[in-house]
């Protein structure tokens, strides 16, 4: 089974070929930041062979970015593929990968990381306009769906973390502008909002809890959540494999060995007994 956690971010320790994470100030790791956010999968959409079109629909080639979410990225394949459609067969677009219907509210690296990190690039994507999977897919009718979805997690997240006291402190337009960085592509524009919610005052040594979910290729328990501390009551940090053993015993062990978990298409099932420590994000 591969699995997907998201929530962390791993630092390179200089002299060492191990890489560490440390509470420290995730904004001062610029270039780790920009790998992140510019991270992007080579894909390939073709038309759902059944959908009705007037002429051949060729298919459409795109860089996703890794961070963003498919509705929000396409628009320029919708409008490719409903140029040879007849206006009456044109309804909500959705997409699929050999069968599984993609979320649009997991990130695009989230569902590549979980349904096709073993399959060769370009990604190949199915784009459907009839037929909408009302058990498996959220209705996405604009991109204020996609906002409200993405600010309810930054929310969640600075709960865990400060007790919502960052998030409630900015202002209106700091929330647009972390909202317009996203759906624009533009670094600068989203950390100079999104640094404060990565900070916390030296004397706190940490935040309250790591605002994390492990994504599962499963529909029993799409994901696991809970609350974890970054530092153990004795004072020592956590490790990625204290919160895995906490959270996915199993996964540790020789038994577990099936198991394979993914952060930012690294494949860190092997590491994560070593030194990685838990970051901020």
């Amino acid at each position: 089974m591969q699995t997907r956690v998201k929530g962390f971010q791993l630092r390179k320790r200089r002299g060492s070929t191990c890489a560490s994470l440390l509470p420290g100030r995730m904004t001062d790791d610029k270039d780790v930041l920009r790998d992140v956010w510019f991270g992007r999968i080579p894909t390939c959409f073709t038309l759902y062979q059944d959908e009705i079109t007037e002429r051949e629909a060729e298919p459409y080639y795109l860089l996703l970015p890794r961070i963003s979410y498919l509705t929000l990225v396409t628009d320029k394949v919708k409008k490719h593929f409903q140029k040879v459609m007849r206006q009456e067969e044109i309804n909500e677009i959705w997409f699929e990968y050999e069968g599984t219907p993609l979320k649009w509210h997991y990130p695009i690296g989230l569902l590549f990381d979980l349904h096709a990190s073993n399959t060769a690039l370009p990604w190949n994507i199915t784009v459907h306009f009839k037929n909408f999977p009302e058990k498996d897919l959220l209705h996405c009718h604009s991109k204020d769906v996609i906002e409200a979805h993405f600010m309810a997690c930054i929310k969640e997240a600075d709960a865990l973390k400060h007790k919502s006291q960052v998030i409630n402190e900015m202002q209106k337009k700091d929330h647009k502008q972390l909202w317009m960085g996203l759906q624009n592509d533009k670094f600068e524009q989203f950390w100079a909002i999104n640094r404060k919610l990565m900070e916390y005052p030296p004397e706190d040594n940490g935040f309250r809890y790591i605002p994390f979910r492990i994504y599962q290729a499963t529909t029993e328990r799409p994901f696991i959540q809970k609350l974890f501390r970054p530092i153990a009551s004795g004072g020592q940090l956590h490790t990625l494999g204290d919160l895995l053993k906490d959270v996915c015993p199993s996964a540790i062990t020789p038994e577990g060995g099936a198991l394979r978990f993914f952060m930012h298409c690294m494949d860190i099932s092997v590491c994560s007994h070593r030194i990685y420590h838990l970051d901020k994000r």
